[in-house]
C-alpha cells in the first residue's frame, strides 16, 4: 500500500492506466452485451418451439399455446440465468465464493441443457434423425428377409436328399424285379416294399417342390416392399407422413418375413423321416417255398436296415437345418424427432454442438469478464482510490465539495416571527 500523499511510483501508474483502459473497454462492451445476450436466448427459443412442436401430438391452438409459453420461458430463464452471472462471478474475490457459483452455474448448464439444448438438436437434425432411424430399420428387415430366404433355400435343398434316397430304393426295387436281390425274380413282397418307400418319398418330393415358387415369390415381393421403403427415407417432403406409410409397408413385410419362416420344410421332412421306418406294412411272403420265404424275410430286414438308415440321414440333414440361427424379430417403432436425435446422437455431433453452443456461449464471457476484473484488480493493488479517480471523476468531486463548503458558510435562515398571543 501506497503511503499517504506519496507519489506513485512508474510501475504503478502503469497498472492504474492499465486498469483505466480494461474499464473502458467494459464500460464499451456492456452497452450491447445484453443486448447480444437477449438474441441469444431468442434465438434458442425459437428453436426450443420448434423442437417442442414436435413432440405434441395435437396441432390446435392450446398445444401452440403451450409450446410458446414453454419456449418462453426457456429464453427468459436462459437470459436471467447468464445475466446473473455475468455481474456476480467477475464481482467475488473470495475463493469459495467463485467455487460456490462456479457449481451454480455447472448445474444451471445442466438445466439449460436438459430443457432446451436437446429441443434445439431436435429442430436441427430432427428430420435426419428420424430418416436414420427408418434407414436402419430397412437395413434390419433386410438383414431379417435374407436371412429368412436363405434358410427357406436350405430347407428346399433337402429336396436333392429326399431324392438320392428315393431313386435309391427304386434301384433296389429294380434290382428285386430282375431278381438280383433276394434271389426271386418278379414283384413280390420285397419289390412291394421297396416300392412303398419309394411312393411315400416321391410324395415328399412333390410336396417340397411346391413350395419353391412360394418362397421366390414371397422373396420378391419382399424386396419390391423394401425398395419401396428406402425410397421413403429419402423422398422430399414431410418426414411424419412417410412414417405413417413406412409403417404400413413394414407390416406387410413382416409378414411375409413369417410366412418365408413357415414355408421352410425343414421340420416336414424330420416328420417324414421318422415316419419312414417306423410306418411300414409288411406284405404276406408269397413264395411257393419254405426257404424263397426265408430269403424273401431276411432281404425285407435288410431293406428295413437300410430304410432306418437312410431316415436317420434325412432326419439329421432336417435337423441341421432347423438349427440354423433364426432371422431377428424386427419390429418398427415410431419415433419422434426429439427421441430420433437421442438415439442417433453420434450421426449428428455437430447438429448437438451447435445447440449446446447456442446455450451454453455466455459461459465464455463470463469467463472473460471474470479474467478482466481480476486483472483491473490486480493493476490497482496498492494504489489508493485518491491515485484512480479519472479527470471527470476529480471535477465532480470537486464541485461537490464546494457546494459543501458553501452551505456551510451560509448564515442560517431566520426563524419566523411568533405571533402574539390576542389578548
Amino acid at each position: 500500500m501506497q503511503p499517504d500523499n506519496a507519489p506513485l511510483t512508474r510501475e504503478a501508474a502503469r497498472g492504474v492506466r492499465h486498469a483505466r483502459e480494461l474499464e473502458d473497454h467494459i464500460t464499451w462492451l456492456d452497452t450491447f452485451s445484453g443486448t447480444a445476450l437477449g438474441v441469444l436466448s431468442v434465438a434458442s427459443g425459437i428453436y426450443t418451439y420448434l423442437g417442442v412442436s414436435s413432440l405434441l401430438d395435437e396441432n390446435g391452438a392450446m398445444s401452440v399455446f403451450a409450446a410458446i409459453a414453454y419456449s418462453t420461458a426457456v429464453s427468459v430463464g436462459i437470459f436471467v440465468f447468464w445475466s446473473y452471472l455475468m455481474r456476480l462471478f467477475p464481482a467475488v474475490r473470495s475463493t469459495r465464493a467463485r467455487g460456490g457459483l462456479l457449481a451454480a452455474m455447472g448445474i444451471g448448464s445442466l438445466a439449460i441443457v436438459a430443457m432446451s439444448s436437446w429441443l434445439n438438436a431436435a429442430a436441427l437434425a430432427g428430420s435426419a434423425a428420424v430418416e436414420q432411424h427408418l434407414a436402419k430399420t430397412v437395413q434390419d428387415y433386410q438383414s431379417a428377409l435374407e436371412r429368412a430366404h436363405e434358410i427357406a433355400l436350405t430347407g428346399q435343398a433337402l429336396e436333392r436328399d429326399v431324392a438320392r434316397t428315393r431313386q435309391s430304393f427304386e434301384d433296389l426295387s429294380e434290382q428285386e424285379a430282375e431278381g438280383t436281390l433276394s434271389g426271386l425274380a418278379g414283384r413280390g413282397a420285397v419289390f412291394r416294399v421297396l416300392r412303398q418307400k419309394s411312393a411315400e418319398l416321391a410324395a415328399l418330393e412333390t410336396q417340397i417342390a411346391a413350395q419353391t415358387p412360394l418362397v421366390e415369390n414371397a422373396f420378391t415381393e419382399g424386396n419390391t416392399i423394401l425398395s419401396r421403403m428406402r425410397a421413403l427415407t429419402v423422398e422430399p417432403g414431410n418426414v411424419e407422413a412417410r412414417s405413417v406409410e413406412f409403417s404400413e409397408a413394414a407390416v406387410r413385410l413382416q409378414g411375409l418375413i413369417t410366412q418365408l419362416r413357415q414355408l421352410s420344410v425343414a421340420p416336414l421332412v424330420e416328420r417324414a423321416a421318422q415316419d419312414l421306418s417306423a410306418s411300414v406294412v409288411l406284405p404276406e411272403l408269397d413264395s411257393s417255398t419254405a426257404a424263397g420265404r426265408a430269403d424273401q424275410s431276411a432281404t425285407i430286414t435288410s431293406v428295413l436296415e437300410v430304410l432306418g438308415q437312410r431316415a436317420a440321414t434325412l432326419e439329421r440333414a432336417a435337423q441341421n437345418v432347423q438349427t440354423l440361427e433364426q432371422p431377428t424379430d424386427v419390429t418398427y417403432t415410431p419415433v419422434s424427432a426429439a427421441d430420433a436425435v437421442i438415439l442417433y446422437a453420434r450421426n449428428f455431433v455437430p447438429s448437438w454442438a451447435g445447440a449446446i453452443a447456442i446455450d451454453l456461449l455466455p459461459a465464455v464471457l463470463v469467463l472473460i469478464l471474470t479474467v478482466t476484473h481480476g486483472a483491473i484488480r490486480q493493476s490497482r493493488d496498492g494504489t489508493g482510490i485518491e491515485d484512480t479517480l479519472t479527470l471527470a471523476e476529480l471535477r465532480a468531486a470537486m464541485t461537490a465539495l464546494r457546494d459543501v463548503e458553501s452551505l456551510s458558510h451560509a448564515p442560517l435562515p431566520d426563524s419566523p416571527p411568533r405571533r402574539e398571543a390576542a389578548e
